[in-house]
C-alpha cells in the first residue's frame, strides 16, 4: 500500500496530526534557549592557587612549578598556560575537544591532591579548580556607584549581598565582582622608625595577629554561679590599631602608630573599575550552559529594584554592559529574513499557480515543517541562534519542494478529468518515492559537515542538523498532509473560467518559454562555443575563489571592547 493512502482516507486525523506537529513547535519555540552561536563547550579548567605576599618569581618557581608537573600527566591535555603574579597563580588547561570534563574534573583534582605535598607549608588553602568556557563572555555587567561610600563599602555590599541575590536567578551560572577588594585596615610601615626601635617585620606581625586573634574569654565562677565572659575585642577601623603596642624599649611602649601609618583601605589595592569615568565595582554575570540568554537578562532587570531596596541609598547600580542588545537585534534580523523568505515563497508558489487553493497546500507544508523543527530542536538541546535561524532560511526552499512535486502531479490528474480523490491517490503513489529520494539527497549533502571535526565542526553541526531535520519532517508532511489537502481542496478545472490575471501570466509563461525554446535550440547547435563558455566560468571561479577574503565568520562590530588581567 502507498504510504500517503491511509493519510488521504482519513483527513480527520491527519489534520489532527498536522495541528500536532506545529502545537508542539509553537510551544517549543517559546521554551529554546537564545544565545548568538551555538552552545559549544571547550573541555577547559582553570586551577588557582593563592601565595600571599609572595613575588611572582616565588609563586612561579614554588607554587605553579609543582602543579604544572602534576598536571602535565594528566591524559589528554592538547594546551596548559599559567599566569603568575604578585600572590597568586592561575594554571588554564585545555583538553581535547573528544575529552569529557567532568572525566577531567576528576583527574585534576587527583592531580592537585598529589602535587600537595611539593607545595609551600605556608600556602593557607589547596588550590582550587573551576570548570570555565573561555568562549562564554558576560550577559550582563552592572556597576556600582557613589559619591560617598568607598570602594571598600561598594564591594563590600556587591559581594556579600548582590552577589548571593543574582547567583540565585535562574541562568545565572556564576557571579563575579571585580573593580575592588573588600574593606580592610592597611598598615605602612617607616623603616627608619623600626630601625630606631630595634623592632622587626616579624614583631609587628605577630602584635597584629595576637590583637585581632577572635578566640574565648572563659568565665568566671561565683559559688555555685558561672559567669560567661564576652567582649568584643575585634578591630575593625584603623583609629583601633594605632593605640596597639608593639613592643616595651626603655620602659616604655612603642604603638603601632610610633612605626607606621595606620589608614582604612581595601586588601587589594591593584584592583581599580571605572563607570563613566566615577570610581566603581563591576558585578560580572555569566550564564548557565544552555541558559536563555534574553529571559535571564529580563530577569536581573526585573530585580533591579528589589536589588536597590537592599543596600545603601548612597549607592547607585545601574547597566554597565548588556550583551543582549546586539544578540536581539542580530536575532530579529534573522527572524526577519526568514518571514520574508516564506513569504517570498508564498509569492512564488501563486504566481506559478494562480490558485488560493492550489497556494494554500504548499504554505502549509513549508509552515508546519520549519514551525515542528523547533520541537525537534527542543528535544536535541539546540538553541535559537544566528546559525540555527540561517539553517531554517535555506530550508525554506527545501521543504516547498517536496509539496510542489506532489501536488503539481496530483493536479496533473484532476486535469486530466480524474477526481481530487482518485487523483490525489494515484498522484501520491507515482511520486512518493521521487520524494523520498530528493529528500535523502539533500541530506546526503550535509553529512560532510555533520562528520566534521574539531571546533568548526561543532559550530556547523547545529546548522547541518536543523536543515536535515526540517527536510524530513517535510518529507512526512509532503507524504500525509499535502496529499490529503489536495484531495479536500483542490477542484476539477471542468468549465472553469479564468479571470484576467490568469491569461496575463499565462501570456507571461508562454513567452518565457518561447525564449527558453530558442535558446536551448540555440545552444544546441552551438555546443562548442557552450562548452568554452562552461570552461570560462570554471575558471573564474577557481580564480574568484582563490582572492576572496577567507574567515571563520565574517566581521561585526558590536561595539564593546573588553579588557583583563589576572591579579
Amino acid at each position: 500500500m502507498d504510504p500517503s493512502t491511509p493519510f488521504i482516507r482519513r483527513p480527520v486525523a491527519t489534520t489532527l496530526l498536522t495541528f500536532g506537529l506545529a502545537a508542539a513547535g509553537a510551544v517549543a519555540f517559546f521554551k529554546l534557549p537564545v544565545a548568538p552561536l551555538p552552545q559549544v563547550d571547550f573541555p577547559t579548567i582553570s586551577v588557582q592557587a593563592s601565595l600571599p605576599g609572595a613575588s611572582p618569581q616565588d609563586v612561579a618557581t614554588t607554587v605553579a612549578s609543582p602543579l604544572e608537573r602534576h598536571l602535565g600527566q594528566i591524559a589528554d591535555v592538547t594546551e596548559m598556560t599559567s599566569s603568575s603574579t604578585v600572590g597568586s597563580t592561575r594554571i588554564t588547561l585545555q583538553f581535547g575537544l573528544n575529552r569529557d570534563i567532568n572525566g577531567a574534573a576528576r583527574d585534576v583534582q587527583a592531580a592537585i591532591n598529589a602535587a600537595r605535598a611539593d607545595l609551600p607549608t605556608s600556602l593557607r588553602t589547596n588550590p582550587t579548580y573551576r570548570k570555565v568556557n573561555p568562549a562564554d563572555a558576560p550577559i550582563l555587567v552592572l556597576t556600582l556607584t557613589s559619591d560617598t561610600a568607598t570602594r571598600g563599602e561598594l564591594y563590600d555590599a556587591a559581594s556579600t549581598v548582590l552577589a548571593q541575590k543574582l547567583s540565585q536567578v535562574e541562568g545565572i551560572g556564576e557571579v563575579v565582582v571585580s573593580g575592588s577588594s573588600l574593606p580592610a585596615v592597611r598598615v605602612d610601615l617607616i623603616p627608619q622608625a623600626l630601625y630606631k626601635y630595634g623592632i622587626g617585620l616579624e614583631d609587628v606581625r605577630a602584635a597584629l595577629a595576637s590583637a585581632n586573634a577572635h578566640s574565648p574569654k572563659g568565665g568566671i565562677d561565683v559559688g555555685d554561679q558561672r559567669y560567661q565572659i564576652y567582649a568584643n575585642d575585634q578591630a575593625n577601623k584603623a583609629i583601633d590599631y594605632q593605640s596597639l603596642i608593639v613592643a616595651y624599649r626603655n620602659g616604655a611602649a612603642v604603638h603601632l602608630s610610633d612605626v607606621g601609618e595606620v589608614t582604612d583601605g581595601v586588601e587589594n589595592l591593584r584592583n581599580s573599575g571605572l563607570a563613566n569615568g566615577k570610581a566603581a565595582v563591576l558585578v560580572i554575570l555569566y550564564r548557565q550552559p544552555g541558559a536563555n540568554i534574553i529571559s535571564t537578562v529580563d530577569l536581573v532587570k526585573a530585580l533591579l529594584p528589589q536589588l536597590r531596596a537592599s543596600i545603601s541609598p548612597a549607592i547607585d547600580i545601574a547597566l554597565g554592559v548588556d550583551r543582549s542588545t546586539t544578540i536581539r537585534t542580530s536575532l530579529r534580523d534573522v527572524e526577519r529574513t526568514l518571514v520574508l523568505a516564506v513569504l517570498l515563497v508564498i509569492i512564488v508558489v501563486f504566481a506559478f499557480l494562480r490558485n488560493l487553493r492550489a497556494t494554500f497546500i504548499p504554505v502549509v507544508a513549508v509552515s508546519v515543517s520549519l514551525v515542528a523543527t523547533f520541537g525537534a530542536m527542543y528535544l536535541i538541546g539546540y538553541s535559537l541562534d544566528n546559525l540555527s535561524l540561517m539553517a531554517l532560511t535555506v530550508a525554506t526552499g527545501f521543504v516547498v519542494d517536496d509539496a510542489i512535486v506532489v501536488l503539481e502531479n496530483v493536479t496533473r490528474y484532476i486535469e486530466a478529468g480524474l477526481s481530487p480523490l482518485e487523483a490525489a491517490l494515484k498522484g501520491a503513489n507515482e511520486v512518493g518515492f521521487t520524494v523520498l529520494s530528493m529528500s535523502i539527497s539533500l541530506i546526503a549533502v550535509f553529512i560532510p559537515i555533520l562528520l566534521m571535526g574539531g571546533i568548526v565542526g561543532r559550530l556547523f553541526r547545529e546548522f547541518a542538523m536543523v536543515i536535515s531535520i526540517s527536510i524530513l519532517i517535510s518529507l512526512a508532511v509532503s507524504l500525509a498532509t499535502t496529499p490529503m489537502m489536495c484531495a479536500v481542496l483542490l477542484r476539477s478545472h471542468t468549465g472553469e473560467r479564468h479571470g484576467w490575471l490568469y491569461w496575463v501570466s499565462e501570456r507571461f509563461f508562454e513567452a518565457m518559454l518561447g525564449f527558453y525554446r530558442r535558446s536551448l535550440t540555440s545552444a544546441l547547435e552551438h555546443p562548442r562555443s557552450v562548452m568554452l563558455i562552461l570552461a570560462a566560468v570554471l575558471g573564474l571561479n577557481f580564480y574568484l575563489y582563490g582572492i576572496i577574503p577567507k574567515g571563520f565568520f565574517p566581521q561585526q562590530d558590536t561595539g564593546p571592547i573588553r579588557a583583563s588581567r589576572f591579579n
